[in-house]
C-alpha cells in the first residue's frame, strides 16, 4: 500500500499541533536531514527546500533539531 493511500486513510493529524515548524528556504541546503528523521513523513525536500504539510504534522520538532543549518525554527500555531 502506498505512503499517500495508508496518510488518507489515517486522516488529519495536525488539528492539535500547538507548535509548528517554519522553514526558511534562504537558508534550506536541501540535504533531506529533516525529511529522514520526520516520524509522519511531513516533510518532502523540492528544489526551492524543505516543504511541510501541515496536515499531518504534529509539531514534534524532531526536523528542527536534526537539521543541521538550523534553518527550520518552531512557532506557536496561530
Amino acid at each position: 500500500m502506498s505512503v499517500m493511500r495508508v496518510r488518507k486513510i489515517q486522516g488529519q493529524t495536525g488539528t492539535w499541533r500547538v507548535i509548528r515548524p517554519v522553514v526558511d528556504k534562504s537558508k534550506c541546503i536541501k540535504c533531506g536531514t529533516c525529511q529522514t528523521f520526520c516520524p509522519d513523513s511531513s516533510i518532502h525536500v523540492t528544489p526551492e527546500g524543505a516543504e511541510v504539510d501541515y496536515t499531518f504534522c504534529k509539531g514534534c520538532g524532531i526536523c528542527a533539531n536534526e537539521c543541521p543549518v538550523k534553518c527550520i525554527k518552531m512557532e506557536r500555531e496561530v
